[in-house]
């Protein structure tokens, strides 16, 4: 009886296991049915856009399902027929990716094949990387379904204040480096740490925000990094000390660093192929916008010293300071702009996020939809296909019950993510591609910022010559009982006597006393800049209300002398200063010089293609510097910085379309940030070597600028065409 009972539990179990194994065949061949309704649906789908005199009716299916005929005698369609009780599915219902626990009861997740622990890492990225291709062309069909219109451009708005401040942020630290050297009292020796720890900041920020950007989301990304820009930015304004000035504006250029790598990922994403070029070209224009917001904004508020106020000699809030403050609103308008904008569906749909994927992809056509007037066009898509998840396996230690073992094992997860990806884009096929843009980028990059600073050091430095040139010498005078109640200016006194001499309620400027005796005289509310008094001696003087500090006697004696209410600090007035408008005027002008070159390759980035205009913008560039060797003036020079940013700009857009367009997606953000910090680190090389040849030689930094940027758009000639490419 028991041996009968046995056997009988045995053939139940075998009913069983046949029965689901017939079932599991059942639904592996209506899969591969559904796959074979996809592949028509797509290439129908394909030879629609191909010609667009066809009637919209041969697209649209009915029922709502994506790649299945429907039926029009049932009213519903071949996909939703045939299920049990348990599984009924109603017509027009999203049904999303089923869950991975359907597999149990023999239903197989669309494009997931079964018994993925039985496969090694290699057949399992094989999959994957078909499923990506598969995915790109399905994309690309989708994306021209949502059409283009009102929320491409209500993005571009949001992303291009972010990239508006990243353009602040390079020319905040040119127009405050002199004010904020001035009011700290900075010696020279100290001065240019500033421009570099900006330069180094974003270098490391382009690189890790670019990382997370493919880790966590472009927009997550970039909130979180124009957050940490707007905080810093805001916070350097306010501090006193030079160090702690150093250290936010380091965290500051930190944070904008993915701003470029970030933006451009996130909206390329949500273009169509035909429309990708000329509208990421739009974009760049932001990056101008932000450098005419900058050098207006310097212009109007940096030279009025009477905005400035003080509380005592410790605390000092100059023009500058609020010129800081206003520099970092548009990357607070970002942030504020982005609350309200979803995540790049791409992104999703890399990470296996379908339904979230679908939703926004659903928004972005339904938005245009109703801003065309055609709100009863209904968003056809079904099902998408999504790459196969591969598990990373992490390694967490059995010691992480405390939050900061937890925090620490996490950042250290995503940072050796984020190296992995990087790595990843070493990888074939990608790995020449990269090769090439490094050169390119780094070339570009050294002459367009090294030629940048030399420019506007020259007509410094030819303005200083020219300065010089005026000064005035006076020597062996002797003065007595006289009243000194007007401003000193550009003078040298070299031997004099002044003798009960009262200096009251004057200005000196750049003006130096040498072996110069003062005897019973008066300084009275006394501002100086740049003045000093070498080897002199004072002989019962008063000083009241000065800011003639010790640092400006070099080698003095001082005999029977009075100091009462000294100002400290340095001080700071613009006051008929017009190398300082000159200066702003200047930068205006050079990034205004950048419109035309915007437009022209706007307008031409699709018709010419993107390597045409990156080889030969480039070359035109290189061959534009040889131009400088007749800049003998002011005025000639700057005519030949505004040319050379005119066509220095073409080279910059095309690039940064190509960038985006040879990356795939999981590795996009990763790849446009390495070469956004490499752009940066060659910045910092080219404003060393071409800063330290100003005054000395033209033909070195004419040369190597002309050398470089022409080698570059050779390489860049040799990079693949991705006109009419996808995005991978």
């Amino acid at each position: 009886m028991e041996e009968s009972y046995k056997d009988r539990t045995s053939l139940v179990k075998g009913a069983k296991d046949i029965a689901k194994e017939v079932k599991r065949q059942a639904v592996k061949k209506v899969n591969k049915a559904v796959d074979k309704a996809q592949d028509g649906y797509t290439q129908r789908s394909y030879n629609r856009f191909q010609d667009e005199e066809d009637d919209d009716d041969d697209y649209y299916v009915q029922g709502g399902n994506y790649g299945v005929e429907a039926n029009d005698d049932e009213g519903s369609s071949e996909a939703t027929e045939g299920h049990d009780e348990d599984d009924e599915i109603y017509e027009g219902e999203y049904q999303g990716i089923p869950n991975m626990g359907q597999g149990k009861d023999g239903m197989v997740a669309f494009g997931q094949p079964m018994h993925d622990e039985y496969k090694d890492r290699r057949e399992l990225e094989t999959e994957r990387k078909a499923d990506e291709e598969e995915l790109a062309q399905q994309y690309e069909l989708i994306i021209q379904e949502c059409g283009h219109g009102r929320f491409q451009w209500a993005l571009f708005f949001v992303l291009g204040m972010a990239l508006m401040a990243d353009g602040v942020e390079v020319f905040v630290v040119g127009f405050v480096l002199p004010s904020a050297e001035t009011d700290m009292c900075i010696p020279n020796s100290g001065s240019g740490w500033l421009g570099d720890i900006v330069y180094l900041g974003m270098m490391v920020g382009a690189f890790f925000w670019g990382g997370l950007a493919d880790k966590v989301g472009r927009r997550q990304s970039l909130l979180i990094c124009m957050s940490v820009n707007g905080f810093f930015a805001f916070l350097s304004s306010f501090v006193q000390g030079y160090g702690f000035f150093l250290f936010c504006r380091l965290f500051s250029g930190f944070g904008i660093g993915g701003a470029v790598p970030t933006v451009f990922s996130y909206f390329s994403e949500v273009l169509a192929r035909e429309k990708r070029g000329e509208h990421l070209s739009w974009l760049c224009m932001f990056w101008m916008i932000g450098g005419i917001y900058a050098s207006a904004m310097a212009w109007a508020i940096i030279p009025h010293y009477g905005w400035s106020f003080s509380m005592g000699s410790a605390y000092q809030f100059h023009s500058w300071r609020v010129f800081v403050i206003v520099c970092a609103l548009p990357c607070v308008s970002s942030v504020v702009a982005l609350t309200f904008m979803p995540e790049s569906p791409r992104f999703l749909l890399e990470v296996g996020k379908h339904d979230e994927a679908w939703m926004i992809l659903k928004q972005i056509h339904d938005t245009n939809m109703r801003a065309r007037g055609q709100p009863e066009k209904v968003f056809t898509v079904n099902r998408i296909k999504t790459p196969k998840q591969i598990d990373e396996l992490i390694e967490i230690e059995s010691d992480t019950g405390t939050w900061y073992r937890r925090c620490f094992v996490r950042i250290r997860t995503e940072l050796y993510g984020i190296w992995l990806t990087f790595m990843r884009c070493f990888n074939y096929p990608v790995k020449d591609n990269t090769i090439k843009l490094t050169a390119v980028w780094f070339t570009l990059s050294f002459g367009y910022y090294g030629l940048s600073v030399w420019f506007p050091d020259v007509i410094k430095h030819l303005q200083s010559d020219e300065y010089a040139s005026r000064v005035k010498h006076f020597m062996n005078e002797e003065v007595s009982h006289f009243v000194f109640n007007f401003t000193l200016e550009n003078q040298i006194h070299t031997n004099g006597e002044f003798v009960n001499d009262r200096f009251i309620m004057m200005k000196f400027k750049s003006v130096t006393f040498e072996d110069s005796l003062f005897k019973n005289c008066l300084f009275e509310d006394i501002t100086s800049m740049n003045t000093y008094f070498r080897n002199c001696t004072f002989l019962n003087t008063t000083f009241y209300n000065t800011d003639l500090e010790q640092y400006k006697f070099i080698d003095s004696d001082f005999i029977n002398c009075t100091f009462f209410h000294v100002r400290t600090g340095c001080q700071i007035s613009f006051d008929d200063d017009y190398s300082a408008y000159w200066i702003y005027f200047v930068n205006f002008l050079g990034t205004l010089a950048v419109l035309p070159g915007n437009i022209v390759s706007a307008l031409l980035m699709d018709r010419i293609g993107r390597l045409t205009m990156l080889g030969g913008s480039m070359v035109l560039s290189g061959i534009s510097c040889f131009f400088l060797w007749f800049g003998t003036s002011e005025s000639m020079m700057i005519g030949m910085l505004c040319l050379y940013n005119g066509l220095t700009i073409s080279a910059w857009n095309s690039l940064d379309v190509i960038t985006v367009e040879l990356y795939p997606t999981d590795r996009r953000a990763t790849g446009f940030g390495f070469l956004n910090a490499l752009c940066k680190a060659a910045a910092v090389l080219g404003n060393l070597i071409f800063g330290s040849l100003v005054g000395i030689t033209k033909a070195i930094p004419i040369l190597l600028a002309s050398t470089v940027l022409v080698c570059g758009g050779l390489v860049g000639l040799r990079l693949p065409d991705t006109r009419t490419q996808v995005l991978m």
